[in-house]
Parts: C-alpha cells; structure tokens; sequence
C-alpha cells in the first residue's frame, strides 16, 4: 500500500475539473465467487470548490458490499475537511486530521493527569516540519501507518465485523513492517509533539497491535500453518541525546514479546480455556520503558574521561482499555505483568579502538551476615548419684540475621560496554521471581499471602499503585568511566545504548493457575559529543 504517493500524484486545480467523478484507490478487495460479488474498502478523492472558488480536495472512507441489499451498498465511514490544493503543503490538513483524531481516540487512564481535550490540540508547526525534512519516498511508509491507525478504529469500531476482517487480513497484517520501515521519520514525530501527545499515539497503535495479536494467537491455534505464524518483532524504540542525557525509550506489546517460560508454552496462550478472561485482559498490556543515563565528558592532558551513571530508570505496563473506575470486570482489569529482571548497557560502538580501559563503579555484591550466639548455663552443685562431680546442664542459642532487598543491584562488562542489572528477589528466601514456577490456583502456598502476591497495596509493596517500578540515582547513583585517545577531541561519536526488560506475572488479587514470563529487547545508537567547552 503506497497511499502517499497516490495522494501526491492527485491532478493539480488546473488540471482536475470540479464535475469529474472521485479518483478512487481500492484499499482491499475480497472476492465471493459464489455470488460473484465484491467487498471494498475504498479511498477516495473528490475534487470541490469553497466559498471563494477555490480548488479543495475531499478524501473519504467508504465500504461496499458489506450491508444487505435492502440497504444502501455504499457507506461512507469518514470524511475528511477540505484540503487547499493551490497550498504550499496542500495535505498537511488531511495528515493532521488524522493524526488529531488517533489521538482523541487513543486509550488512556481514567485519571490521567492531562485532560482529553487538551490531547486533542496537535500543533501544525512540528508536523509541517516534518513534512518539509524528509523526501515523499522515506514519508510515504509513516503516512501508510498513520492512515493505518485511523483506518483502524473505522473498520473495527464503525462498521460491520466483515470489514473488521477484511482490514485485519489484507490491511494490518501485510503493512505491519511500516513500523520497522518508518522507524527514523517516527522517531522525529514523536520527539517534535512532544511526550503527552506520543504517548497517546504509542497507545493507540499498542491496542491495534495487541487485537491483531490477539488475531495471530487464534489463528496459529486453529491452522499451524497460518500466514501469521511469523514472527514479526511488533516493538518500537529510539534514542536521543541532549542537555547531557541519554535516553531510550521502548514500547512493546505484551503478546510481541518473547515467551520464555509459564503454565502453557505457547506463545500466545489467548482466549482458552478457564482463563479466558485473565488472559483476554492481560493481552491488553503494554511495556513502557525509559531508560535515561547522566554522562559527562572531561579532557585531560593525554587522554579524555567519559562518565555514565543511571539517571532515571522508569518502567510501566499500561492497560491499552478504556475502562473506567467503575470495576465492571471485578478485579481482573488490575490484574497485570510486572517487571522481574532489567538489564541496561551502554559503550562505545562494537569494533572501536579508541577506547583504552573501562571502568566500572560497583563491586560485585558480598553480603555480610550477622550471627549472634548466646550461651545460657545452668547449673546444680549436688553431687549425682552415680559421680561425686558436680550436676552441671548447658544450653546454646545461635541466630543468624540477614537483610535483603527486593531488588539486587549489579555491574558487569561485555567488551567495552557498561552493564547495570537488577533482578526481582524474595527478600526472605533470595530467590529470583523471573525463575518462579508457581504451583496450583493461586500460585505457590510459600508466596501466597507474601509481599508479591499484594504487590500494588500496602506499606511495603514492591511497586507503585499503577503498576510502575522506577530507579532514580539515590538507588542507584554508582558512575562507570571510560578513557578515549585523546585524538578523538572535536569528533562527535555513536555510542550504543540498550535494554533488556524481563516481565513476569502470576495472580494477585484472583484465584488462578496462569503465570508466564516474557522478555524484550532494544539497542539504539546516540551521539557523545567530544566538543571541548569554548569551541
């Protein structure tokens, strides 16, 4: 599907007379042989005139053939405002139309802290810039992705369910690599409107994502050889470097991510059996990740000295639903994944030799262990019975005391990039969570009524009460260091950054058997200027 191009390729005013039928691009077609008829999404372009005589445009959506005879074959599920063709950027109206409206429909809690309607106000200037910075061929796959986004909540929410398949089948599915394809022009959309207006974005194609999933998990159940067995990596993340920070932010859909262990193997274990509602609800999730590193750049007289340490470490999985706080669904709609092991690096490029030693900033972690011994005596100076000694009786008392964390903090190296890991732990027995295998309904009888099973309640919980854990510097502040020549001074070098984030789940306020854990992962590359201050 290459929409942009079309659009782009539409007659001049000059050209295009107002009297002409809509130029029409077949979106998706499905043949019945049977009846010799045809189902249609259609894209559609109508040439119109303004109050002014000016030469406008009209897109639209339409289906045909879905509805019964008695009815009108043709619908129209969308129109679009009216677009100047004499404009400067004669489209910018329609891309901005349509990514206003993702963002309105995008889902968001209940209790957010920023009002829908300010969601809403998309400031032109970020999009037309975008517009003007990339050439129509690299813009043509993120325009395929917007419009894909829209097209969605028209054929899924706003039409019949045949349409819904049809746009599942031929549209999604075939398109879905535009988000590998189009990744650097989303990258700048997403840093140019700023963080409210990408997070609604993020959710919106998250939830489109988690359904066509949700599809694929179904699909493979019933046909082992279906077209959506494939793996598709579904996840998206980008890097950017400023005011002295390195930041990776990652979004995955729960289902997108790795399966590596849980009470069913499959990796999509959706829609089955007694679970179904656990299931459908954790389906509906998404990590979202900020990974956020302080560096610094100091230049001595032979070499020069940079510094990372963690920042803000921020990780959360978002309910892509658009419940309210009325808890129709029982306690099942809080039921979500949770992070039990993170794993963060960041170095030079592989294969550089500029670098000349790494240092790291923690020890590997040697904990001490109290023990206390107290010694009770008791005796008796009457002789025994069968000895003139005297009656003597002894007892020692021995305790050990040991205290532990939640989560253990460690630093490693791979050649010459930095590690920071930290794994979820039971502070009373030291076992990771991400190797649990919990059993019966319930979960394990040992963690039943422990800290993690009301892991979101309580003095003690382990996480917030929206389901996020974050690690600032307070938890966390150790610096790791490398040493560059000193000819690398005035070039600007491409550091790697990545993550690796590991979420685990088992019940915590229903009774079930189901537990699983899945993991992710994102590598990205940001710039380390070598500048010397002053220049």
């Amino acid at each position: 599907m290459d929409l942009w191009s079309w659009i782009c390729e539409l007659p001049s005013s000059d050209e295009w007379v107002e009297s002409n039928s809509p130029l029409v691009f077949k979106l998706a077609i499905e043949e019945d042989a049977k009846h010799n008829t045809q189902k249609l999404i259609l894209f559609q372009a109508e040439r119109t005139s303004g109050s002014n005589t000016e030469a406008l445009v009209t897109f639209s959506i339409s289906l045909e053939g879905f509805y019964y005879p008695s009815q009108n074959p043709n619908k129209t599920l969308w129109v679009s405002d009216p677009c100047p063709l004499s404009a400067d950027k004669p489209f910018l109206p329609l891309l901005l139309q349509l990514l206003q409206e993702i963002i309105a429909r995008a889902p968001i809690a209940y209790d957010t802290t920023c009002p829908r309607s300010q969601l809403q106000k998309l400031k032109p200037e970020p999009v037309s810039w975008i517009l003007d910075s990339h050439s129509p061929e690299s813009f043509s796959t993120f325009f395929n992705l917007v419009f894909l986004c829209r097209l969605f909540w028209l054929c899924v929410c706003d039409a019949p369910a045949e349409a819904g398949s049809l746009y599942m089948e031929s549209l999604l599915g075939p398109n879905l690599s535009a988000l590998s394809t189009c990744k650097h022009v989303l990258r700048t959309f997403l840093t140019s409107i700023g963080v409210d207006g990408e997070l609604c974005f993020m959710h919106t194609l998250g939830y489109m994502l988690a359904k066509w999933l949700i599809l694929r998990g179904e699909a493979v159940a019933v046909n082992s050889q279906s077209p959506y067995k494939n793996n598709l990596r579904l996840g998206f993340s980008y890097a950017t470097e400023s005011h002295g920070l390195w930041s990776l932010k990652g979004y995955a859909p729960v289902l997108s991510m790795t399966r590596i262990g849980g009470s069913d193997h499959d990796q999509y274990p959706v829609l089955k059996g007694k679970d179904f509602v656990l299931t459908y609800a954790l389906a509906h999730q998404q990590l979202e990740a900020v990974i956020q590193l302080e560096y610094t750049v100091e230049f001595h007289e032979g070499f020069i000295q940079v510094t990372a340490r963690v920042d803000n470490l921020r990780f959360h999985v978002s309910k892509l639903s658009f419940s309210t706080n009325d808890n129709s669904n029982g306690n099942y709609d809080e039921e979500r994944h949770f992070p039990s092991r993170i794993r963060v690096w960041v170095g030079p490029e592989i294969g550089a030799t500029y670098v000349a030693g790494l240092s790291l900033g923690r020890s590997t972690d040697n904990p001490e262990r109290e023990v206390k011994t107290q010694k009770v005596v008791k005796g008796n100076f009457g002789k025994s019975k069968s000895s003139s000694l005297p009656r003597l009786k002894a007892t020692a008392i021995t305790s050990t005391r040991k205290t532990m964390k939640n989560w253990k903090w460690e630093q490693d190296a791979e050649g010459n990039a930095a590690v920071f890991e930290a794994v979820l732990c039971d502070n009373t027995s030291g076992d990771e969570v991400v190797t649990w295998k919990p059993r019966g309904v319930g979960g394990d009888p040992k963690t039943k009524n422990g800290i993690f099973r009301k892991r979101y309640s309580g003095a003690s919980r382990t996480f917030n009460k929206s389901g996020s854990v974050v690690f600032a510097r307070d938890e966390y502040g150790e610096e790791v260091g490398w040493r560059l020549s000193k000819d690398m001074e005035g070039s600007v070098l491409k550091w790697r950054i990545g993550g690796k984030v590991w979420l685990s789940y088992f019940p915590c306020d229903v009774q079930s058997s189901h537990f699983e854990t899945r993991c992710v992962d994102w590598c990205d590359e940001v710039d380390l200027p070598l500048i010397p201050p002053g220049n």
